[in-house]
C-alpha cells in the first residue's frame, strides 16, 4: 500500500510538472505586447501603443523605423497567415498539407505569378522608396522569425520558419489578383455550354453588358468644374478549405458634404472577402513627423489598401473587369510539341517546376506555354478535352508597379497626388473609393483596359487565329470610368456594371444590380447624413430586388394546387419587404424557393457538375430576376422527361412545393421554425480547424447572422441540396470615415486582430460584429497614449 501511495504521489508531481510545463509554453507562445525589446538596424526609439483591441498605434521618428516596427509586430500577431499567403502562388501549399493540395499547387505555378515576381523584382528600383520602405517591414519580419515564439501552426505542421524577401510581397499580390478574377470560373462553363447545347442557351445567360441595369455613372469635371484643393472550381475548394481569404465583392460610397449633416466628407467602405481566421484585415496606426497613416494591412504586404488620416481616406472594391483571356491552340497534327501561329507551327516553351511535397518525394511536373500563355489543359480541372487551351492573364503580361502605387496611395496627402498612384495599378481591377477633408469625393475604377471590339466575345474561348490580338490596344487611364464631384453629390461602387467608356460598355463579370439599387435607393433622397445614419446603412438587410422577383414568380402559381399551410406562405411572401433579419420566415422560404427554382431550370441540361459550377457564378446572380420575368426562356423545358414540354409555370410550382416539403422535413410545419436564423450562420474556419477536435479552439462561431446575398451587409453562400446556408464571403471590415468628426471614426472587423489563439484579440470583436456594432479608430494621440492597454518599445541595439 505504502508503495502503491508513493507511486501516486510520484505520478501526481509529474503529471503538476507537466501541467506547469504546458502552461509555459503556452505562456511563451502569447504575442509580447509591453517591455522593451532591441530591433537591429532601428535608428530611434518607436514606441508601440496597443488599444483595448490589440491594434498598434506606432509612433516613430522616420518612417523607415516606423515600417521596421510594423513589420515586427504584424509578423507577432499573424506570421502563420504571412507564411499560408505568400506559399499559394509560389506552390508551396503541398509542402505544408501533403499532396492533396499538389493540383492547387501545379495551377498556381503555371499561372507564372512567381515567374513574374522574380522578374520584377530583379529589376526593381532599390532606392524607391516605396521599395526601401518594404525592405525595412521585411526586415522587421524576419527579426521576429529569428527571435520571438513560433506560431503553434507551425509546430502542428512541422514547417521551418523561413526568411521573407521582396518577392514574396509580390506573390501574395499575385494571388489576390487571382482571387479577384472570375473569368477563371467562368469562360470554361460558358464555352462547354456553347458546344453542348448552343447559343440560344447562353442568350438567357445574361452575360453581355447590360444597358437597363443599374450602372455607376462617369463624371469628369469640365474647366468650369473645380477639384478642391484643400477556374478554378478545384482550387477555390481547396483555399477554401485552407481558409485563405478569396476576394469576392464589396460596397462603398463617399457622401460629399452637401448631403451630410455636419457639412464634412463621409467615407463608407466594406470589402467583401471570404470570410477565414485570422480575419484578412491587419489594422495598424503610424504616426511620423513626414506621414501619418491608420491603415488596413494584409499580411506581407507593408502599404495599406485601405487607409486614411485626418486630410484623406481610401477604400476599395472589386472592378470586376475581364482581364483574362482564353484560346484555342493548334497542335501540328505531325508533332504535338508544335503548335500554328501566323507565321506557321513553332515549339512550345516547356516549362519544368518543382513542387515540394510533405512526408512524400517531390514533384517535379513540366507545362506547355505558347505566345498567349501556358496550357491549362491537365492543370485546370474545368479545362476538359484534348484541343490545347491557353490562358492569357494582364497582370503576369505588365510591368509590375503596385507597390509602387500602393506607396503613393498611402503617401498622398490630397486628390491631386492621389490621382497620380492610380494609373500604376494595371491589374487586379479595383474601385478605389476617395473622400477628404477638402470636401472632394471621388471614385476610379484603375485596371489597364484595352479596346475590345463588339464583335469579338471576351467571355467564350477564342477559336484559333480569332480574338484579341496578341498585342492590345490599350485605353488611357483618363478614359477609365470614374466620377469626381458629381453633381449627385456622392459616389459609389457595388461591384455592378460601370457606365460606358470609348463607346462601349466594358466586359466584365459584374454582380447584379441588387446592392447597387438600395445604395441609390438610400442616398438619393437624404441630405443629413452622419456617422450614425451611414452606420445603419452599412448593415442595412433589406432586398429592393429579392420581392420584386417575387411578385413576378407569384404570377405562375396556380393556387388550386396549394395547400392551407402553403397559401399561408405565398400569402406572406407577397407581402414580405426583403428583410433578412433573424427572424425572417420569408427570407427562408424565398431562398428555399429559388434555390430549387434553379435547379429544375438549369441542372437537366447541365449535369451535377456543370451545374455545381454554374451555382458559383456571377452570371447566376444576375440571371435570377430577369429570368423570373421571361416566359419563352428555353431553359424551361425539363429535358429529362419525354413526351411533354414543361413551361415556366411548371417549374415555378414544382420547386415551390418542393421548397416547402425541404422545410417542412427539416423544421416540421410549424413555420416559426423556418426563421433565418436557423438556416444562416458563420463560422470562421482556421485551416487547423478542419481537425474536429481542434475545431473549437482555432474556428470562431458558428453564429447565426443577419444579412443575405446581395443586400449591403452582404453576407454571401452557395445554395446546395441541403438548404442551409453557411455564410462563406461578407464584409472583411466595416470602416466609416467622418471628417467633421476624423477622430472618432469606427470600424470593425469580423474576428479580432490577432491571428494567434492565445491571444485576448483572437475573436473579441467576433460578437459585435454579428451585432452590427462598431469601435473606434483611435487618432488622437493623447488619447491613445493615456488609455494604451499596454505599450512595446523598440529600441535601437546598445552598442
Amino acid at each position: 500500500m505504502r508503495t502503491l501511495k508513493k507511486i501516486g504521489k510520484i505520478l501526481l508531481v509529474i503529471l503538476i510538472l507537466f501541467a506547469i510545463g504546458i502552461g509555459i509554453f503556452i505562456y511563451t507562445l502569447k504575442p509580447d505586447y509591453s517591455g522593451k525589446h532591441e530591433l537591429v538596424h532601428l535608428q530611434n526609439e518607436v514606441g508601440v501603443y496597443y488599444d483595448n483591441y490589440g491594434i498598434p498605434h506606432i509612433y516613430g521618428q522616420n518612417e523607415k523605423d516606423a515600417f521596421r516596427a510594423l513589420g515586427y509586430v504584424h509578423a507577432q500577431d499573424r506570421l502563420w497567415q504571412m507564411e499560408l499567403l505568400r506559399r499559394i502562388a509560389s506552390g508551396g501549399l503541398s509542402e505544408v498539407f501533403g499532396k492533396d493540395l499538389a493540383g492547387t499547387d501545379k495551377f498556381f505555378l503555371s499561372l507564372g505569378i512567381a515567374d513574374a515576381s522574380k522578374i520584377t523584382v530583379a529589376n526593381v528600383d532599390e532606392e524607391s522608396e516605396g521599395v526601401i520602405l518594404a525592405k525595412a517591414y521585411l526586415d522587421g519580419i524576419n527579426q521576429f522569425i529569428a527571435e520571438g515564439p513560433t506560431p503553434i501552426e507551425f509546430y502542428l505542421t512541422g514547417i521551418e520558419k523561413e526568411e521573407f524577401v521582396l518577392e514574396d510581397v509580390y506573390n501574395t499580390i499575385g494571388y489576390m489578383a487571382f482571387s479577384f478574377a472570375m473569368a477563371h470560373k467562368t469562360d470554361p462553363l460558358l464555352m462547354t455550354i456553347n458546344s453542348k447545347l448552343g447559343p440560344n442557351y447562353l442568350k438567357d445567360l445574361h452575360i453581355g453588358s447590360d444597358i437597363t441595369t443599374e450602372r455607376i455613372k462617369n463624371f469628369k469635371p469640365s474647366q468650369n468644374d473645380s477639384i478642391q484643393n484643400n477556374l478554378t472550381a478545384s482550387v477555390n475548394k481547396a483555399l477554401s478549405v485552407l481558409n485563405v481569404p478569396l476576394f469576392e465583392g464589396s460596397n462603398s460610397w463617399v457622401i460629399a458634404p452637401e448631403k451630410t449633416k455636419n457639412r464634412k466628407v463621409i467615407l463608407a467602405n466594406d470589402p467583401h472577402i471570404g470570410f477565414a481566421q485570422p480575419s484578412v484585415w491587419y489594422e495598424a496606426h503610424i504616426e511620423t513627423p513626414n506621414y501619418s497613416k491608420y491603415g488596413y494591412h494584409i499580411a506581407g504586404i507593408p502599404f495599406p489598401l485601405l487607409g486614411h488620416n485626418r486630410k484623406s481616406a481610401y477604400g476599395i472594391t472589386m472592378f470586376e473587369n475581364d482581364d483574362v483571356d482564353f484560346y484555342y491552340e493548334q497542335n501540328n497534327p505531325d508533332n504535338d510539341k508544335e503548335y500554328l501561329t501566323a507565321n506557321g507551327y513553332v515549339e512550345y516553351e516547356l516549362v519544368n517546376k518543382t513542387i515540394k511535397v510533405k512526408d512524400s518525394t517531390d514533384i517535379k511536373f513540366t507545362y506547355k506555354k505558347s505566345i498567349h500563355g501556358p496550357i491549362l489543359n491537365g492543370i485546370a480541372d474545368q479545362i476538359k478535352g484534348d484541343r490545347p487551351i491557353a490562358m492569357s492573364w494582364i497582370y503576369t503580361q505588365m510591368d509590375n508597379k503596385v507597390i509602387d502605387a500602393l506607396f503613393r496611395l498611402s503617401h498622398s496627402n490630397n486628390l491631386k497626388e492621389f490621382k497620380i498612384a492610380l494609373p500604376n495599378i494595371h491589374a487586379p481591377g479595383l474601385n478605389i473609393m476617395y473622400g477628404d477633408a477638402e470636401d472632394n469625393v471621388a471614385w476610379f475604377a484603375t485596371a489597364q483596359l484595352y479596346n475590345i471590339p463588339d464583335s469579338v466575345n471576351t467571355k467564350l474561348i477564342y477559336e484559333v487565329g480569332e480574338g484579341l490580338p496578341l498585342k492590345k490596344e490599350f485605353i488611357s487611364f483618363n478614359e477609365n470610368p470614374q466620377a469626381i464631384n458629381p453633381p449627385n453629390n456622392y459616389v459609389y461602387s457595388a461591384n455592378n456594371q460601370p457606365d460606358s467608356i470609348a463607346g462601349m460598355l466594358y466586359p466584365g463579370y459584374y454582380l447584379p444590380e441588387n446592392r447597387a439599387k438600395r445604395i441609390v435607393e438610400l442616398l438619393e433622397p437624404k441630405n443629413d447624413w452622419d456617422k450614425e445614419s451611414t452606420s445603419e446603412m452599412i448593415t442595412d438587410v433589406r432586398s429592393s430586388v429579392d420581392p420584386a422577383i417575387i411578385t413576378d414568380l407569384a404570377k405562375f402559381i396556380d393556387i388550386n394546387l396549394l395547400s392551407e399551410t402553403e397559401l399561408k406562405v405565398m400569402d406572406s411572401l407577397k407581402m414580405w419587404n426583403g428583410n433578412y433579419n433573424l427572424k425572417s420566415i420569408d427570407a427562408t422560404v424565398y431562398n428555399r424557393w429559388i434555390y430549387y427554382y434553379l435547379k429544375n431550370t438549369f441542372k437537366d441540361e447541365l449535369g451535377d457538375e456543370l451545374f455545381t459550377q454554374f451555382l458559383n457564378t456571377h452570371f447566376m446572380k444576375r440571371l435570377i430576376a430577369p429570368l423570373s420575368k421571361n416566359e419563352s426562356s428555353v431553359w424551361w423545358d425539363d429535358v429529362s422527361t419525354t413526351n411533354v414540354t414543361e413551361n415556366m409555370q411548371d417549374i415555378v410550382n414544382k420547386s415551390f412545393d418542393e421548397a416547402i416539403v425541404s422545410l417542412e422535413n427539416d423544421f416540421g410545419k410549424n413555420s416559426e421554425n423556418w426563421q433565418w436564423k436557423n438556416v444562416h450562420t458563420i463560422e470562421h474556419g482556421h485551416p487547423i480547424g478542419q481537425i474536429a477536435a481542434l475545431r473549437s479552439f482555432f474556428n470562431v462561431g458558428p453564429y447565426p447572422l443577419e444579412g443575405g446575398r446581395e443586400v449591403i451587409n452582404n453576407q454571401g453562400f452557395l445554395y446546395d441540396e441541403t438548404g442551409f446556408y453557411k455564410t462563406s464571403s461578407g464584409p472583411s471590415t466595416r470602416r466609416i470615415v467622418d471628417f467633421s468628426d476624423v477622430e472618432n471614426s469606427i470600424s470593425i472587423l469580423p474576428t479580432g486582430q490577432s491571428g494567434n489563439p492565445f491571444s485576448k484579440h483572437y475573436k473579441d470583436q467576433a460578437e459585435m460584429y454579428v451585432k452590427g456594432e462598431f469601435r473606434k479608430m483611435m487618432m488622437n494621440e493623447d488619447e491613445i497614449k493615456k488609455n494604451a492597454e499596454s505599450t512595446l518599445m523598440l529600441i535601437p541595439p546598445v552598442k
